[in-house]
């Protein structure tokens, strides 16, 4: 008799899997055991777009998933290679009730609808093929993450209230045009000279500030920004740059201020102060900014290190435990044409998330009701040595921990909001 009553409950057990009448769940892990850590991103921001609510396990196997069991999710899971473990509802019970104890740092967060995000690109207005190395744009469209693409224009008509999240990547906010030979052609130029034209500018730099003050009061008001490379510190240069001409002849006619160093006003600015600008090199020669870039005089720098990402307290500093959930913690550096920000320059108010030896890789932030992140480098799994033209094949890099961080920022804004408390 017990023979059979011991088959019976396995019998159960087993169907109890795969029945959704029993209201299983599904546990995504995003520890080594998940064989493709990128797309598990898509299949979350998918259960978020169909309306259903995602547990996201902070420091829990690496920052794991939680969702409601369908058929249709543990099919996306299959189709799209994401590793998935079908669980009963007195596991899920029993992962809450660990992740809740007081003595250990993990914590759940819900995440209750899909963020709307837009990419700021000169591809909306021509070929642009520098932007096809752009790393967010990579990834989103390789964990299958919808976006739309917005750029000089569609901000100076007011379009930006209409997302939630925004990233930044390699644009230069100064109106130098990358201050490189292959940044932007000769079209990308006429571009945005045509844009600034069509709405009263006399400069493209002028152009290209009111857009930056766009971002910014997007931001305050709610919104959430992410920048990459160049953008992230053109961005701050801009702003700080306010009624200051930085710009050389080389690039729009007439010369720069020269006391515009010490007329600039980090008050303005959203991540750097004291920083110094880089003087006039000409059009087509160096690519440098200021000294924000902790790589600034060798342009494309190909660091050899690592960064380590800070272990925060999941129940206490939930938003930065959110944008560091990882499978490791020590991530090999990237170049870029802002590779890394010198410590020097990052403003008290920049709550550091990963650094090196030698600089900080990782910065978070607040302007009124937003949040803002910058990432330093371009692509976290570049290489130097080949085209830089030639854009990553994410197929080879399922569990890119670099690439991770960018997934984290776009699905932070999917969480109700909690402010740091320490």
């Amino acid at each position: 008799m017990k023979r059979y009553l011991s088959l019976a409950l396995v019998f159960l057990s087993v169907v109890g899997r795969f029945v959704p009448g029993w209201a299983n769940s599904i546990l995504i892990p995003m520890d080594d055991q998940q064989s493709n850590h990128l797309k598990a991103y898509g299949i979350a921001y998918k259960v978020l777009k169909d309306d259903q609510e995602v547990e996201w396990l902070l420091n829990y196997r690496g920052g794991s998933f939680m969702i409601k069991h369908t058929t249709a999710f543990e099919n996306e899971c299959r189709i799209r290679g994401v590793s998935a473990e079908v669980i009963s509802d007195a596991r899920a019970a029993s992962i809450r009730q660990q992740l809740a104890d007081p003595d250990l740092n993990m914590d759940v967060v819900k995440l209750q609808k899909a963020a709307k995000i837009v990419v700021y690109s000169p591809i909306k207005v021509g070929p642009a093929e520098f932007e096809n190395t752009d790393a967010v744009l990579l990834v989103l469209t390789y964990a299958e993450i919808p976006f739309e693409v917005v750029y000089d224009e569609e901000i100076l008509k007011g379009d930006l209230p209409k997302y939630d999240w925004l990233h930044l990547h390699h644009e230069d906010f100064t109106g130098q045009y990358g201050r490189n030979l292959h940044r932007q052609t000769v079209a990308d130029i006429k571009a945005q000279e045509n844009i600034a034209h069509k709405y009263g500018y006399a400069k493209v730099s002028q152009m290209k500030l009111a857009v930056a003050k766009t971002i910014k009061e997007f931001c305050a008001g709610g919104g959430y920004l992410f920048a990459m490379c160049s953008a992230a510190e053109t961005f701050d240069i801009a702003l700080a740059a306010e009624g200051v001409d930085i710009v050389g002849s080389s690039y729009d006619g007439d010369g720069a201020d020269p006391d515009a160093q010490s007329k600039l006003d980090f008050s303005k600015s959203v991540a750097f102060e004291n920083f110094t600008i880089d003087s006039d090199n000409g059009y087509r020669g160096f690519s440098t900014f200021s000294d924000i870039n902790s790589a600034g005089g060798r342009s494309y720098d190909q660091p050899a290190g690592f960064f380590e990402l800070f272990n925060f307290s999941a129940k206490w500093d939930v938003i930065p435990a959110m944008l560091t959930q990882n499978h490791e913690s020590i991530i090999k550096e990237f170049f870029g044409q802002t590779t890394a920000f010198r410590k020097t320059v990052v403003k008290p108010s920049a709550l550091v998330m990963g650094e090196s030896k030698t600089s900080d890789r990782y910065l978070y932030g607040e302007i009124g009701r937003g949040q803002w992140t910058f990432y330093g480098g371009h692509d976290p799994e570049g290489n130097r040595g080949g085209n830089f033209r030639t854009p990553t094949d994410l197929n080879l890099h399922p569990h890119s921990p670099g690439y991770r961080l960018i997934l984290n920022n776009v699905l932070f804004p999917s969480a109700k909001k909690k402010k740091r408390k320490t």
